[in-house]
């Protein structure tokens, strides 16, 4: 390739300066074929797709892991916290105690194993498997690149209303990187939590995240501080995480797993194999591939299609082959616009969806299956602001079955017995739901920071 290319650069040249390059300029002796390379990407493309499978099934294990580790050093920090300087660590089984150090390094705590006398620094063992945690949860939930991941800011945590129901919808905005594309996710509540977690790690006292500036590697340039989110403090300055420390979380939390490869050698993954991942996750779980080309960024659905490490291209082009042919056979009417009265109807199914004790989930042009008994459906989202509601209708049934039994009502009871397995699945429900809600961080608008020695006078002068 760069042969070829030094004799294009001599043909151009020879545009420019005919008299001194003109003489120089011929046939390139390098053929098309010669620089194809077909059989390397297939073969390059084989050993993707075979990573990508070794690493999917194992995905639960490295997750669990990663979770547990972080918990463990969690935990191991506060009790040697509480523990004197040395002194044993309660819960440790005598083989750490508590190191003693100066006051220089009293923002860390430091162990020492009573067998070897090697210290541990127990700060940074907690604050590595946190932040390997976050790593992993954001990059298998979200699919981002490796920059974009570094380049996520509290900025990037914005929320939609949806103009018909008012409902908040959670959104993820990434800045443009490879594609140099804007694009939003969804936060799903497994994301939401992994982030309310690292904002509320970062935060200061003041309660906002402290800015960094960060070096963009491809860009070659600084950018100005921001509040990112994956940042961490060295000493007494706030520095943005790097690609070489993501790639070492990884290798920590793989590590911890004890997986190992088909060739026996221990498992190994990098920030790009959690890409490849989640596209073939997402497709295996029926996400189409043209929204799955959205969500990853990329310009064109052969790119999306060579991420994924499932199917053989044959079968996804005879597959698309057998939809044009099946569309090309159908009515026209089924890929007509929709009239004004058939949008209408459309609208008028989710304005009806509101009922007494929450909201029907059934879907569009579907009849209630309970003839609108909705204690007793699964498609019924009950709403926590009617928890009474839901209570007098348990207190009814209750009274109605004790009634009925009384009576002898033997045909009834059974009815109304299903319909009180209902309510109280329901205020389950309501219950589950106000907890989650109760231990929500708040994420709040980022604030603005006054520059230094702005007065009051200043701030107030327009």
């Amino acid at each position: 390739m760069r042969v070829r290319a030094f004799y294009l650069d001599l043909a151009h040249w020879a545009t420019e300066e005919p008299a001194r390059w003109g003489p120089w300029v011929v046939r390139c002796p390098i053929s098309d074929d010669e620089i194809r390379k077909a059989k390397e990407r297939k073969h390059r493309k084989a050993r993707m797709d075979q990573r990508t499978r070794e690493r999917l099934p194992v995905l639960p294990v490295l997750v669990s892991t990663a979770n547990r580790r972080r918990l463990a050093a969690f935990e191991l920090l506060r009790t040697a916290q509480a523990t004197e300087p040395g002194t044993v660590i309660p819960g440790t089984e005598g083989s750490l105690r508590r190191a003693v150090t100066s006051k220089a390094a009293g923002h860390l705590t430091w162990a020492e194993e009573t067998a070897t006398g090697r210290r541990r620094n127990l700060s940074f063992e907690e604050e590595e498997a946190f932040w390997a945690f976050a790593a992993v949860e954001v990059l298998r939930l979200t699919g981002i690149r490796n920059e974009e991941l570094l380049e996520l800011t509290h900025h990037s945590v914005t929320q939609y209303r949806l103009p018909t129901t008012g409902e908040i919808v959670p959104l993820l905005q990434i800045a443009p990187s490879k594609t140099d594309t804007e694009r939003l996710l969804l936060v799903s509540p497994e994301l939401a939590d992994v982030l309310s977690a690292i904002v509320r790690r970062l935060r200061g006292p003041a309660g906002a995240i402290p800015l960094a500036p960060f070096y963009d590697v491809r860009e070659k340039v600084w950018n100005p501080p921001m509040p990112l989110l994956f940042q961490r403090q060295i000493g007494t300055e706030q520095r943005a995480f790097t690609p070489t420390f993501l790639r070492t979380l990884l290798i920590g939390a793989i590590a911890a797993t004890g997986l190992i490869d088909s060739a026996g050698a221990p498992l190994t993954i990098s920030p790009h194999d959690f890409r490849r991942i989640f596209v073939t996750d997402a497709i295996m779980n029926g996400l189409p591939p043209h929204i799955a080309q959205v969500i990853c960024g990329h310009k064109n659905i052969d790119t999306r299609m060579g991420y994924k490490a499932v199917y053989p291209a044959e079968t996804i082009e005879a597959h698309r082959a057998f939809i044009a042919r099946r569309r090309s056979t159908r009515p026209s009417e089924e890929y007509r616009t929709p009239t004004e009265e058939e949008w209408d109807a459309f609208l008028a199914h989710f304005e009806k969806r509101k009922v007494s004790i929450g909201t029907c989930g059934r879907a569009f042009s579907t009849p209630c299956v309970h003839e609108h008994a909705c204690v007793r459906c699964a498609l019924l989202r009950p709403d926590p602001d009617q928890r009474s509601r839901i209570e007098e209708i348990r207190d009814n049934l209750i009274a109605r079955t004790a009634e009925a039994e009384r009576e002898g009502w033997l045909g009834e009871v059974e009815g109304l017995k299903v319909s009180l397995a209902g309510a109280e699945e329901k205020l389950a429900q309501v219950d589950a739901l106000v907890k989650r809600q109760s231990i929500a961080v708040e994420l709040g608008m980022p604030g603005v920071r006054q520059p230094a020695g702005t007065t009051e006078a200043t701030r107030a002068t327009p």
